[in-house]
């Protein structure tokens, strides 16, 4: 370090904190400042595959919901590609395949409609099963975690996925599996987080 600067110390760490709803959901934080906030759309209008709604909460270690939890979520389309230039291929117009949800500040829920995407080239891993990759940040995270939710109606993707192989024990694996369920005519997948704890979700130094 520069002797200049031998004197500044390091500051202390936080946590996100409500700034995060300010800053990136301030709707939900009572400001009425945009129009459409970004990332409530995820897939357009013109989207095809089967429309899925993803739902859950993030758990602490103690087994209570966290109630200010910010889930960011990238995925590709039905066909595999993601929409970005190396995504793979085309993307329908409107599909950004990147949304933004906050959890329900009373029950924690969080919620969002997408459609399933479908199996994804990995960089340099081969063929991945259908997946979301979910970036979690709340009050007393310090760093945001990322994890992904895989589909248990995909079990023999699943099974030949190279990530979820890299997870040694198939009790862990599970943790990153959303079931299945049909609400109302509508197909529901629940996938809840936890933090800590013997069920603890599996997450990814990314």
């Amino acid at each position: 370090m520069p002797q200049e600067l031998a004197y500044l110390k390091e500051s202390a760490s936080q946590t996100a904190g409500p700034y995060v709803h300010i800053g990136l959901a301030p709707g939900a934080a009572g400001f009425d400042i945009y129009k459409q906030e970004l990332g409530h759309d995820i897939i357009g209008p013109n989207a095809k595959g089967e429309r899925v709604r993803v739902e859950g909460r993030v758990i602490d270690g103690m087994g209570a919901p966290i109630k200010d939890v910010l889930i960011e979520v990238w995925q590709a389309n039905s066909e595999g590609n993601y929409a970005h230039p190396e995504g793979g291929g085309s993307v329908e117009d409107g599909f950004r395949g990147w949304g933004r949800v906050i959890s329900d500040f009373e029950t924690g829920d969080w919620s969002f409609e997408t459609v399933k995407p479908g199996k994804t080239k990995g960089r340099n891993v081969g063929i991945q099963a259908p997946h979301l990759n979910l970036w979690i940040v709340a009050r007393g995270i310090n760093i945001g975690l990322n994890t992904r939710m895989y589909f248990a109606d995909e079990m023999e993707a699943n099974a030949k996925d190279p990530v979820l192989s890299l997870i040694e024990w198939e009790n862990r694996r599970g943790t990153l599996i959303a079931e299945r369920t049909v609400r109302d005519g509508a197909i529901v997948y629940r996938f809840d987080i936890r933090l800590q704890g013997e069920d603890e979700t599996v997450f990814f130094d990314v």
